[in-house]
């Protein structure tokens, strides 16, 4: 008698870097063997079409070629934060003046990197300590170092209460922390392996993607409980997540399954399904011009305009191998991309506003 149980893929990291032929023949025989049943990301990629972009120029970054993961920009200050994960460091880089500014080091396996503007404040996951990091933004001087749970690594910022929210994706669980002292504030077990976090200003809610239930999961942050425990149909590890709160409308990435899904905040609903690129990761949303970016593993980005409460992709292709990761100015509506290797085989931050 044969047991049929789904073990779903984790997100790709940097030392997982695809699976040669060999391994996938032991992994088959296993899975006859055991009679398990294992889902693995899908590698049907949509039907590309032009990106509505235009490359305006690249700026060589500092390192080795190791992978870069979250983005951060303070568009007022000009000032784009990366953090490159395999050197343990965030690049702080003048947009404006086209310079990296400084390089903050020892953050060890750094993941997220959120800029606070009102604060003059940058947090880091410093995921190889199970750590946040508080950084000054105009010094680049660490301020405070707090504890989190297991592997931190999405944020989120809470203006109401003057706390940061962190994703503990293995951990399945939130850790809140005060942006001040850096004090921990308690803890939101989700009972599962999370993905992002985003305020929701209009709601007042916290919002995670619970990846290792396909759900969304709404947290009132006053009081850290989870108020609401929303199904995912169609999607498959729901990872990246971002919000257009003006419109009640919640984006959620699937990266199994390459597909992002639209969630109506109103009705807890799902809105629209569009194909996005392989194992889609970092979502940035222009809130001027109403345009999603979702930059997938696969070096994918697509470009979805929303109107009237719906998206409908304008452009979807390669952009280059690496581009998982997209920062956007919603006043100039540059769109950025740090790339382990540009053309000279360094690593480069792509720069591209929107084609005439």
């Amino acid at each position: 008698m044969t047991t049929a149980r789904s073990t779903r893929v984790a997100r790709r990291r940097p030392w997982r870097s695809g699976w040669p032929i060999a391994a996938v023949g032991v992994l088959v025989a296993v899975v006859v063997a055991v009679g398990f049943v294992v889902v693995i990301p899908s590698s049907r990629q949509p039907t590309p079409s032009a990106l509505p972009l235009r490359t305006t120029g690249e700026l060589a970054l500092p390192g080795d070629n190791s992978r870069f993961d979250y983005a951060s920009l303070d568009a007022d200050g000009g000032l784009l934060f990366i953090a490159h994960l395999g050197a343990g460091e965030v690049l702080e880089v003048d947009i404006r003046a086209h310079r990296v500014v400084r390089t903050i080091r020892n953050l060890p396996q750094v993941h997220g990197v959120l800029v606070v503007p009102a604060l003059h404040r940058v947090y880091a996951t410093a995921t190889g300590s199970n750590l946040v990091v508080g950084i000054d933004e105009n010094t680049g001087e660490v301020l405070t170092l707090s504890p989190t749970g297991e592997y931190p690594d999405g944020l989120a910022y809470d203006p109401r209460r003057g706390a940061i929210w962190t994703t503990n994706e293995t951990g399945g669980s939130e850790t809140v922390i005060d942006t001040v002292t850096g004090a921990p504030r308690g803890t939101v077990a989700l009972g599962g392996e999370v993905g992002n976090v985003a305020y929701d200003p209009i709601g007042d809610q916290m919002l995670v993607a619970v990846q290792g239930h396909d759900e969304l999961a709404a947290i009132d942050p006053a009081t850290l409980t989870v108020t609401a425990r929303v199904s995912l149909p169609g999607c498959e590890h729901s990872h990246g997540l971002t919000l257009d709160p003006g419109d009640r409308l919640g984006f959620v990435a699937c990266d199994a399954n390459a597909t992002l899904l639209t969630v109506d905040l109103s009705t807890w609903q799902t809105a629209g399904t569009n194909p996005v690129g392989q194992e889609p990761d970092v979502l940035a949303y222009d809130q001027n011009a109403h345009q999603l970016y979702v930059a997938a593993e696969s070096g994918w980005v697509t470009v979805l305009d929303e109107r009237e409460r719906r998206l409908s992709v304008v452009g979807s292709d390669h952009l280059a191998d690496g581009a998982h990761v997209v920062a956007v100015d919603d006043t100039t509506h540059h769109s950025f991309y740090p790339l382990p290797a540009g053309a000279d085989g360094h690593p480069t931050l792509l720069e591209a506003e929107p084609a005439p």
